[in-house]
């Protein structure tokens, strides 16, 4: 049997398919979505809802930490991990249901199973055949497992959420926002914790402050951080596993170690090159500014293209193509210039827009304000955390292109900043803010001293 529809999602139960889906299907076309694992994709099942659950906790325990500063008597002792672990999933569970009900209540057709490309315009799902005009991949990304020896002992970071027990003693592979997220939850929670990183620094793509002021909180929480520190096998050590580099060096002891290195985009097995399609080297799909791959009619959106790999930004790319397609706005399309992220670390990490290095290859004169303090959350603790802010301005105007962010709620606030600078805000608009006190947003609003410039970028200039 043929069944044909105007647009089909390709992957369609994760955040960038049931967007397009959803919207394409308010306009009144007839929509079918693909899918071959659960409803709500991996920011539902492995990424956003459960890991920002898991970080609450690991908020809980250490405000019950710090609670004794305040006069209020509180002591930790062991994690109910199964506990935690069984809210955590039924608080999934209540998402999956409701995308399951609202798939079939907007009319979307859903069919399940494994999607592959006959031609450009046709799929064959598990022996069933499907046309469409429009073609949609949201197939999203996997884990990257590097080639190594003994890789096969470690778990991925998708794993971490099947996990019924705690590990007493885990390393975590990468630097990068998977990879301290986790390092930081699972110290919190009470693990011992390594992070072993290629890099020299974690989160190496942000602002290098933030890099600094996170590793330095790191090391003080507990969490060993090994740096430049290339795995080249995983190996059993007694009843544990052990790390070894590739100088010969070797890290042991752990009774779990989990993969952070990256992600892969989702394309095997949809026979691509049936279609015409081409991949990148990475295995991701390459698209235009409209999300069109090189084929006409066939689109792709979310983590598959290797593009801002962020859920926000596959639901913004899936509801403009609808629109463009059905919706009578030829020109919708998403801006990916000054997207705000978030690292839910601990303390987390906020940025949007250029770093400092960034603003000064792009412009010719950059003023930079900073600061760095202890906010009043953790003025009666033991163990406080810094809080540090960075503003990267451009031209005489001192138009603000990059905000860092690193420390207690920034988190939350990010959000507006975030819109200010989207806006084309001027260190002078921030001045004439009048301060929310005392709250550690108004430091972003009462800088006054620029940084002084540092030589190499004077000789530059």
């Amino acid at each position: 049997m043929n069944r044909h529809f105007d647009l089909i999602a390709i992957g369609g139960g994760g955040s960038g398919g049931l967007a397009v889906a959803e919207r394409a299907a308010q306009l009144g076309r007839r929509v079918a979505v693909v899918e071959a694992a659960e409803m709500g994709g991996t920011c539902v099942n492995a990424g956003c809802v459960p890991k920002k659950i898991m970080w609450y906790a690991a908020q809980l325990a250490h405000a019950v930490d710090d609670a004794p500063g305040f006069g209020i008597p509180a002591s930790r002792g062991t994690t109910d991990w199964l506990t935690l672990v069984g809210a955590r999933e039924r608080y999934v569970a209540d998402i999956r249901r409701y995308w399951n009900g609202y798939v079939g209540e907007s009319g979307i057709t859903r069919i399940d199973g494994r999607a592959r490309f006959t031609d450009a315009h046709t799929l064959a799902v598990d022996g069933e055949r499907c046309t469409a005009d429009h073609i949609v991949i949201a197939t999203g990304g996997r884990p990257l497992v590097p080639p190594v020896p003994g890789a096969e002992l470690g778990i991925t970071s998708d794993d971490f959420f099947a996990l019924r027990e705690q590990p007493r003693r885990v390393a975590v592979i990468g630097g990068g926002y998977i990879g301290v997220e986790l390092a930081g939850m699972l110290r919190a929670l009470g693990s011992e914790v390594a992070l072993v990183a290629l890099e020299d620094r974690v989160l190496e793509r942000f602002d290098p402050m933030i890099s600094e002021v996170l590793g330095e909180q790191m090391r003080r929480q507990g969490i060993a951080l090994h740096l430049s520190w290339p795995v080249a096998a995983l190996e059993r050590d007694g009843g544990g596993i052990r790390l070894r580099s590739r100088e010969g060096a070797t890290l042991g002891g752990f009774d779990a170690v989990i993969w952070a290195a990256g992600r892969r985009a989702n394309t095997e097995g949809l026979d691509l090159e049936a279609a015409g399609i081409r991949t990148a080297p990475d295995g991701s799909i390459p698209v235009d500014a409209w999300q069109q791959t090189g084929v006409k009619g066939v689109y792709a959106i979310g983590d598959v293209t290797g593009r801002v790999p962020l859920t926000p930004a596959a639901i913004a790319a899936g509801r403009r193509l609808a629109e463009r397609l059905f919706g009578g706005r030829p020109r919708a399309r998403v801006d990916y210039d000054n997207v705000p992220s978030v690292v839910f670390a601990h303390p987390p990490v906020g940025t949007v827009g250029l770093t400092e290095s960034e603003a000064r290859d792009r412009f010719d004169r950059v003023t930079v304000y900073s600061t760095r303090f202890t906010p009043m959350r953790h003025a009666l603790s033991a163990h406080p955390t810094e809080t540090a802010m960075k503003l990267v301005c451009a031209g005489e105007d001192e138009r603000v292109v990059g905000i860092h962010l690193v420390g207690e709620s920034v988190d939350e606030m990010l959000q507006g900043f975030a819109v200010a600078l989207k806006m084309g805000a001027t260190k002078a608009d921030l001045d004439a803010t009048l301060p929310i006190h005392p709250v550690s947003a108004e430091e972003l609003v009462t800088l006054k001293i620029p940084d002084p410039e540092p030589e190499a970028w004077r000789e530059v200039g």
